[in-house]
């Protein structure tokens, strides 16, 4: 591979600022750290953000992109659990869904801090649909802005079948396996009805979960949640008549709420879990676009077909 002087230029100049940048997230960090305030001893309520696409794993952080992974999420909630200085949690949820798998994992974890006796609060953003709909189910009381998009109750897989361009390319696929439903979903042949068969059942079964989830959580009959439950979207005046919301307000709405309702007076301190500050936020996107950059600068090559998964997606 030819590397240009040029480029090798640019990526000691990126590098440089990178590590500049760096050096001053961890400075500003550890002076936050000096400069804020003990909250010992004070009624305290936790957020929790949960923003963009739910999915599994510990992924995520500072130099991520913008996912709510389960494994960081149940941590955070198992923290504010375990405080005794937190009377409750406000989770603000602006999510389209992700994994099914991720989102019953936070829905879970939230369900054990409701058991310590704390109260769950949640606050809709812009969209908090089918997976964020989901974890959505433990709490106590959900506000939504009238032009939230909500619901989208449902469970899809998708596959893509690649047979026909296969052919006209000349790409010739071979598979071993151990059984015959070892390669299910193989994007290189059309699926068989019975193959079909065994996917709709599966994804009937997570369906029927999620609807479960949403009876239990909004204490309703099965086959008014079924009725409701066909996939699509309601804003947050729709789904406030529909009974699948409590209240519409906004983020401060919820914040009062629930600070009555564990009965602190007065101006309730908030205790951000995954907030990013602003030099955060600003290695993030950063990151984000140097990792673009440099994949199509020295690999120069983009991946423009994804294979296959199994997994279950509320979304």
């Amino acid at each position: 591979m030819n590397i240009s002087v040029k480029k090798i230029i640019l990526f000691f100049l990126i590098a440089s600022i990178v590590f500049l940048m760096i050096v001053v997230g961890a400075i500003y960090l550890f002076v936050s750290n000096i400069i804020n305030p003990d909250t010992k001893g004070v009624d305290n309520i936790a957020v929790i953000n949960i923003s963009g696409p739910i999915v599994g794993g510990d992924n995520g952080g500072m130099f991520s992109s913008p996912v709510s992974s389960s494994g960081r999420i149940m941590a955070q909630i198992n923290k504010a659990k375990k405080d005794d200085t937190i009377k409750g949690l406000l989770l603000r949820v602006n999510s389209p869904g992700g994994s099914s798998a991720a989102s019953d994992a936070i829905y879970r974890e939230l369900k054990k801090f409701k058991a310590t006796g704390k109260a769950v609060v949640v606050s809709m953003g812009d969209m908090a649909a089918s997976g964020g709909y989901y974890v959505s189910m433990a709490s106590d009381k959900i506000y939504a802005n009238p032009a939230t998009m909500t619901g989208s109750i449902g469970v899809i897989m998708q596959f893509t079948n690649l047979e026909e361009l296969y052919n006209k390319v000349g790409i010739d696929y071979i598979t071993i396996k151990s059984r015959k439903y070892k390669d299910l979903g193989n994007p290189d042949r059309e699926m068989n009805e019975e193959e079909r068969e065994i996917l709709q059942t599966m994804v009937e079964g997570v369906y029927q979960q999620f609807v479960n989830v949403v009876i239990e959580g909004r204490d309703m009959e099965e086959k008014i949640v079924k009725k409701l439950a066909d996939g699509r979207v309601y804003s947050g005046e729709q789904a406030k008549s529909l009974g699948l919301v409590d209240e519409l307000g906004n983020f401060y709405d919820a914040v009062d709420y629930l600070a009555e309702l564990v009965g602190i007076e007065g101006e309730p301190n908030l205790v951000y879990y995954n907030q990013l500050s602003p030099i955060e936020r600003l290695l993030s996107s950063f990151n984000e676009g140097l990792s673009n950059k440099l994949l199509n600068t020295f690999l120069g090559m983009e991946n423009n077909f994804k294979n296959n998964k199994l997994g279950f997606y509320y979304r």
